[in-house]
């Protein structure tokens, strides 16, 4: 059980009483009332001025504001209607747990401590980390600035859990499994894949079905006991791997439509090339640039393509999430289905209204607002989840605890099977290593893994576009990459739908960051269902705060449907 920050003092608001029902409005007789008798009549330079007679109770004014002081009753009312949902749901509280391997493993080989200062075998101070501990159990800004850094990287947003939002759940009331263990054959599992997603960062998507590195990892998979990725008949497939475990990621091509679709962005068309890195630039698979890295360095070391290509493997797609705005792939989303006239949910009012259109509300504006909004959201929740529960070590921090044990230099508790993985060996041919290659000269950013905020936020974000779009509606003139990422070619295959391309499009994103090193399969897995949870409470929310009457349906990552 984690130690949660203490209550702070109770902000008790203002008493209603202070702010009666008709403050807002002005009534012109109390207002004259409070001026004065005297203001009866007012001397003015050639006369005095006459008041007209008050007004009966059936005037026009006395009639608006009637309304007015309805309007912000009703404001009121709902506002604390929503405040109560927001504490039915923090009831019964959520139990925050973490796996228990801070309290296990005391010298925290297990637990997340990139940009704190470490000894030589890359573990980090004891008493560093006690004082990141003790800043988090403690909640007090100041103790957060005295954490002890070991280079300039900076520790990013460790209070961003501790803040309160106004809309949807609170970031106290959802919560995480436990994360996978070092010791435990899921997270081995998780290893390996990341090993594999490595050594295949090269491979065109188009060609997995006869590379033999693809082959290999297909086979070295199939045979770990706690595998959860998806199979065909129990055996990790070229048409599985690397995918996600919502129903429609395997259905189709790896890439979804929606990163490779041009953009209509206003009168702008933008194509989705983007710029790509050179193949074969692997980084932090010596021990000292590793151990550098660790200690807080700010390595640099990319080299571009000079030719923008669309998105055709593993490489480039830890690119495109080295460098996008968070909900940026959610907000492309939204302007290609609206650009094509997709039809939206059939229970939304602009869907089954003889004279009337979305716009203002159930329209782009709206839709657009929305689905970039929910972001800032599902960050909160995940941020609670990152530092003050779980602490998950990233896979760049496991790949030197592997390296170390298999070098000899330490034993840790590592689960057996990632030992044996067969992808360690082709790391080790390549690199000289059993360090985890990176995408990236920096390797993962300054906060834990678990959860994921590029997964949180997909599954916020894109929950929002099921809400509002049919996802039955077959999008017309698939494509997939040419093998070079030059041009697009069209796909021939079953039919690819809105709802099944949303969920690919979430384990696409997430799955960039694995295939970066920086992320596990379960920070996708569980982190786009506590996105997924932060949006339909928005939505359940925002659905009393419309004036027409709505339902939308959607399907789940689990695959389940829920009505809202």
């Amino acid at each position: 059980m984690t130690h949660l920050p203490r209550e702070k003092e109770e902000r008790r608001p203002a008493s209603p009483s202070v702010f009666p029902e008709d403050s807002a409005a002005i009534d012109r007789r109390a207002f004259l009332a409070r001026v004065g008798a005297g203001a009866a009549a007012l001397s003015i330079p050639g006369g005095a001025l006459s008041l007209p007679p008050p007004a009966g109770p059936d005037s026009p004014e006395n009639l608006r504001t009637s309304r007015l002081r309805k309007r912000r009753a009703e404001a009121l009312h709902y506002r604390v209607r929503m405040a109560k949902r927001a504490q039915r749901r923090n009831f019964p509280l959520v139990s925050l747990e973490n796996n228990g391997e801070e309290e296990d493993f005391p010298t925290r080989i297990a637990n997340y401590s990139k940009g704190l200062p470490h000894d030589a075998l890359g573990e980090v101070d004891p008493a560093a980390y006690d004082a990141l501990l003790a800043a988090v159990r403690s909640g007090e800004p100041s103790l957060f600035d005295a954490v002890p850094l070991a280079g300039t990287r900076k520790l990013t947003s460790p209070q961003a859990g501790l803040a309160f939002d106004l809309e949807g759940p609170d970031s106290h009331s959802l919560a995480l499994r436990p994360a996978p263990r070092i010791d435990g054959p899921e997270n081995s599992s998780e290893m390996a894949e990341l090993y594999w997603m490595a050594l295949a960062r090269d491979v065109p998507f188009g060609a997995y079905a006869s590379d033999p590195t693809i082959g290999s990892a297909c086979a070295d998979l199939s045979g770990f006991s706690d595998f959860r990725g998806p199979k065909v008949g129990g055996q990790v497939t070229a048409e599985t791997l690397f995918r996600g475990s919502a129903p429609g990621d395997s259905v189709g091509p790896y890439l979804s439509q929606f990163l490779l679709e041009d953009i209509p962005y206003g009168a702008l068309i933008i194509p989705h090339r983007i710029r790509t890195l050179l193949p074969g630039l692997d980084h932090l698979t010596s021990y000292g640039a590793w151990l550098d890295v660790q200690n807080g360095a700010r390595p640099t070391g990319d080299a571009f393509d000079a030719t923008p290509r669309y998105i055709r493997n593993l490489r480039d797609l830890a690119q495109y999430v080295h460098v996008d705005a968070l909900y940026e792939a959610y907000l492309n989303a939204c302007l290609i289905l609206l650009g094509r006239n997709a039809p939206l949910d059939p229970g939304l009012p602009p869907v089954s209204s003889p004279n009337q259109i979305g716009f203002a509300e159930f329209g782009g504006p709206h839709l657009l607002s929305l689905v970039t909004e929910v972001a800032t959201r599902a960050l909160k929740a995940v941020w609670c989840q990152k530092w003050l529960v779980h602490r998950r070590l990233r896979p760049e921090e496991f790949g030197g605890r592997v390296h170390q044990h298999l070098t000899g230099a330490a034993q840790y508790p590592i689960h057996g099977e990632i030992l044996r993985s067969a992808a360690l060996s082709a790391v080790f041919a390549a690199h000289g290593s059993y360090l985890l290659p990176q995408a990236y000269p920096d390797g993962c950013p300054t906060h834990p893994a678990y959860g994921a905020g590029h997964a949180t936020v997909a599954g916020a974000c894109v929950t929002i576009l099921k809400a509002f779009f049919d996802e039955s509606f077959v999008l017309p003139d698939p494509v997939v990459p040419s093998a070079d990422g030059t041009s697009l070619l069209p796909f021939s295959g079953p039919p690819l739908t809105v709802g099944n391309e949303l969920d690919k499009l979430a384990a696409n994103i997430a799955f960039g960051r694995n295939a970066a090193g920086i992320h596990w399969r379960t920070d996708y897995s569980e982190s786009v269902r506590l996105g997924e949870e932060v949006a339909i409470g928005i939505l359940e929310e925002q659905k009393e705060a419309h004036n027409q009457p709505f339902a939308v349906t959607l399907t789940r990552f689990d695959g389940s449907r829920v009505a809202i």
